[in-house]
């Protein structure tokens, strides 16, 4: 419930402050008075869009504030939304608070609850748990499948509110088998692309024969030898000639230790205590002579294998593209080897995904037959409102509308397995279509109004508000709003803008809504009518006609209306 309401630079209100009621509460005044700049303020405070006209000419600022009764599954939104400090050590009420800012040829926006900063989302996700509001042409609304789902879900009893629960739960179990069985077709497919990849590079390692992790090394080594076999060839023969043939002008190496040995076997004969350096001596002759036979071979062996350096450097290649290719060592290599030969055989998948695919249409098919039972809830449902709807509709000058509730088969969803369409026809012989195309203005407030007091005890209590309903009605039809509005008022606070005596005479709370000029500048004024007197004289205005014969009609509304 609305309890104040109060305005700062809203268009022609400079300063407003209402406190509000319970009830049924009725706006009246001239055209342009202002009526509707307090449903406008209603609705931007609780995120509606801000007309740019809304914030009051020449100032900068403007401020739109409300403070409402509330209820647990307001709180508990708050709570999700992370504002659950914002409510404690509260009473029971939440005070929002939206400031407008002229900025440039803007407006900008900023949104408060209970002191606490919000986004426009928030409050718009709020609105529906603290205010309905209901204008002329609006559409929308009525053709919103969502929203006539509600409606018709509202009205079931409680083993329909079950049902909703269990397909809610259904649905819910089956997203999370399809979900899970989804996963694992992924999970299959990757692990097969990376087994077929396995197979590949096992196949490749096999081939490659690896062996040794210190081949490549060994190979670069070799090939370094091979590259510069010519260099290598030379220098052998020439340490083999420096040994073994002297050069000219110069002796060989043997020649000359073949002349030191002489001479030193010629001082063992004179002293033996020298024969152990002969020994040594002999042995470095044959030490050298062994240096230069291996030269000699060593030379050799380099022209007899012409093709070596080739093959040494077509397994070097080999071996770095599988090193670039997998990114790893040949060490690595070989142990990833390994690795792929203990793993022969492919997981089981044909097992797991069976066994996925039973859970998962098990669970579809109990979220069908959970359909199919709150199909069967929906249609009484959708009975009983058409035959509630019509009874309140008939005084309403529809007598000749026509009303049915269509359940059009869909895919089961969280929501049931039906499209949920109101179908309307307000004159014989037309054919029955969506209501929000064909439906009137005049035509939808009635219906709306009628709607919602057919739905007034299933509904949370909250705050509606009507501009102008009963607008273009004949006395009748207005008699008949006027009683459902009184009836709607029972449960929940109403508002409503009317120009209708008979709708203003059965309100609890009347306010009068009138323009002034005041020092230059135009003003709106809302005064409350607390005085039977001052009511009468409201009244009579809206009733026109001569003066005393207005008097006593109005009188005689007051007198009679409902207490």
């Amino acid at each position: 419930m609305l309890l104040a309401l109060k305005l700062d630079n809203v268009a022609l209100i400079d300063a407003l402050d209402l406190g509000l009621a319970p009830g049924l509460t009725v706006l009246t005044g001239e055209t342009g008075a202002g009526k509707s700049l307090l449903l406008d303020s209603l609705d931007v405070l609780l995120g509606g869009d801000v007309p740019k006209h809304l914030l009051r000419y020449g100032q900068d600022q403007a401020c739109i504030e409300g403070r409402f009764t509330s209820h647990r599954a307001a709180f508990l939104l708050l709570a999700q939304r992370g504002l659950g400090a914002a409510m404690e050590h509260q009473p029971p009420e939440l005070v929002v608070t939206r400031r407008l800012y002229r900025r440039g040829g803007r407006i900008s926006s900023r949104g408060r609850i209970n002191g606490v900063s919000v986004n426009r989302q928030t409050l718009l996700e709020l609105r529906p748990l603290l205010m309905d509001l209901t204008v002329q042409g609006q559409t929308r609304m009525l053709g919103c499948q969502t929203q006539q789902r509600r409606w018709l879900d509202g009205l079931g009893d409680l083993h329909h509110q079950q049902t909703l629960n269990q397909v809610a739960a259904a649905h819910e179990t089956w997203v999370q088998r399809r979900s899970a069985l989804d996963r694992l077709k992924v999970e299959r497919q990757d692990v097969q692309q990376r087994w077929q990849e396995n197979v590949h590079m096992l196949a490749e390692l096999r081939q490659a024969a690896l062996e040794d992790p210190q081949e490549l090394a060994t190979l670069k080594r070799n090939q370094d030898r091979l590259a510069h076999a010519l260099r290598l060839q030379e220098g052998s023969w020439s340490v083999v000639q420096t040994i073994q043939e002297p050069l000219p002008d110069q002796a060989a190496v043997l020649d000359l230790l073949g002349q030191a040995e002489g001479e030193l076997q010629a001082m063992v004969a004179i002293d033996p205590t020298l024969q152990p350096l002969l020994q040594r001596l002999q042995l470095v002759q044959d030490e050298v002579q062994g240096v230069a036979l291996a030269l000699q071979d060593y030379g050799q062996q380099l022209e007899s294998h012409p093709q070596a350096l080739a093959d040494l450097q077509e397994r070097i290649a080999q071996l770095q593209r599988l090193e670039r290719r997998h990114g790893q060592s040949l060490a690595q290599l070989i142990y990833r080897r390994d690795q792929l030969e203990a793993a022969t055989t492919e997981p089981d998948w044909e097992a797991r995904q069976q066994r996925l695919e039973q859970e998962e249409c098990a669970a579809h098919d109990r979220l069908r037959q959970a359909c199919g039972q709150l199909r069967q809830c929906r249609r009484r449902a959708a009975d009983h409102l058409v035959v509630h709807l019509m009874e309140v509709l008939s005084p309403m000058g529809l007598e000749q509308m026509r009303f049915a509730v269509e359940l059009k088969p869909q895919p089961p969803s969280e929501h049931g397995s039906e499209h949920i369409c109101f179908l309307f026809s307000a004159n014989p012989g037309e054919a029955m279509a969506p209501l929000g195309e064909v439906a009137s203005g005049g035509e939808m407030s009635r219906f709306l109004l009628s709607l919602k007091t057919c739905l007034a005890g299933t509904e949370l209590p909250m705050t509606l508000l009507f501009d102008e309903i009963d607008s273009g009605v004949s006395g009748r039809v207005s008699a008949a709003m006027a009683n459902l509005l009184h009836r709607l008022a029972r449960r929940h606070q109403v508002f409503c803008v009317t120009h209708q005596p008979l709708v203003a005479a059965r309100a609890d709370h009347h306010f009068r809504v009138t323009k002034h000029v005041e020092g230059g500048r135009t003003l709106t004024r809302v005064t409350g009518l607390t005085d039977v007197a001052d009511r009468e004289e409201e009244l009579a205005q809206l009733a026109g006609g001569d003066p005393q014969e207005a008097r006593r009609y109005v009188a005689s509304l007051l007198r009679d209306r409902c207490p």
